[in-house]
């Protein structure tokens, strides 16, 4: 198979799924694919470029369609990136701290921008519904994915033990919890 800058992506991306992103490293990565490491450097420059490439691909498969009103998009947007990032929890922490900036994930903002400017906002305002939907839904997905730690003992904490003990942090619970803050954060913005 002909190795291309999509094919080495996706490699990467199944590698950081089944080992974790601390474990992608170029040589690692060629290994995946059945070559030399610098045989990579022909099609990304860098580390650097990989990552933004994999912030690409799970900002390319959200799913922005901007018909009718944009709070309903730009909810089923936030959904859409949510379960994004719940299909590659290895990415949180990459996409959480790396802009994106790469011409596919940037025509993906720019859409989105576009559909906000026609609905009255400004091109600034536009990219502020933008980043507080897209950072209030890498923030709820990080605080959902577990962590792998024990839960605490809440037995002096009734009103903690209570709600957990009512399902406080079950998958049911980060879906609810999710959509009420969404609905909130979107009933809060509108055009200056």
């Amino acid at each position: 198979m002909t190795l291309s800058r999509e094919r080495i992506l996706q490699a990467a991306l199944a590698l950081a799924d089944r080992d974790g992103i601390d474990a992608l490293s170029m040589r690692k990565l060629g290994k995946e694919l059945g070559v030399e490491a610098m045989t990579l450097y022909y099609y990304v420059p860098n580390k650097d470029a990989v990552l933004d490439g994999l912030v690409e691909l799970v900002v390319a498969r959200v799913d922005v369609r901007t018909e009718g009103p944009w709070r309903v998009w730009a909810r089923n947007y936030a959904l859409s990136f949510r379960r994004e990032l719940l299909a590659h929890p290895a990415l949180l922490p990459v996409v959480a701290v790396r802009p994106v900036a790469t011409p596919g994930g940037l025509a993906t903002v720019e859409r989105a921008a576009a559909a906000l400017v026609a609905e009255g906002f400004t091109p600034t305002g536009a990219l502020h519904v933008i980043t507080s939907v897209s950072t209030f839904v890498v923030g709820q997905t990080l605080a959902e994915v577990p962590s792998g730690e024990s839960s605490p003992d809440f037995s002096a904490y009734p009103t903690l033990a209570a709600a957990v003990a009512a399902g406080l942090g079950t998958p049911e619970d980060h879906r609810d919890r999710f959509a009420y803050a969404l609905d909130a954060l979107l009933s809060g913005l509108s055009p200056r």
